[in-house]
């Protein structure tokens, strides 16, 4: 085979090969984006956001985590507005994650209005936080 005949096929594969990893960077980009809303913007939108990829932050209503064959339902509260949350992902639930506790899921909202999660990330606990005025301690360290 002569060098000519190898350049063209040469440059195609490497377009082909650029052409690829363009497109999974674009696909990868769309797919990790992730608009953050508040349960009361979520409610608001209606059945305008179905399908869209959101991040929601909002309180875990009391009573209402329950396991249902593997999955992981509760609802988010923020003032009146309510949300149920279908968590279907891989990642073990946070053990901050309870009752009355503040989270933020990600994942689609579906035709109902119910948010299928693929992700929980629970706030942490207050009872970590220093109090407002309180002297720092000193660690020791």
């Amino acid at each position: 085979m002569s060098p000519g005949n190898r350049r063209p096929k040469f440059l195609i594969g490497v377009a082909v090969i650029l052409g690829a990893v363009i497109w999974l960077a674009v696909t990868g980009f769309e797919e990790s984006k992730a608009y953050y809303r508040t349960v009361e913007e979520v409610h608001e939108l209606g059945s305008g956001i179905a399908g869209q990829r959101i991040k929601v932050g909002g309180d875990v209503e009391a009573g209402s985590i329950c396991w249902q064959e593997g999955e992981l339902h509760f609802r988010l509260v923020q003032e009146t507005s309510v949300l149920p949350v279908i968590y279907r992902g891989k990642d073990p639930v946070p053990d901050t994650f309870k009752d009355d506790s503040q989270a933020v899921v990600e994942g689609r909202v579906l035709e109902d209005g119910t948010l299928e999660a693929v992700k929980i990330q629970a706030k942490c606990a207050s009872k970590y936080e220093a109090e407002y005025g309180a002297e720092p301690t000193d660690t020791g360290v």
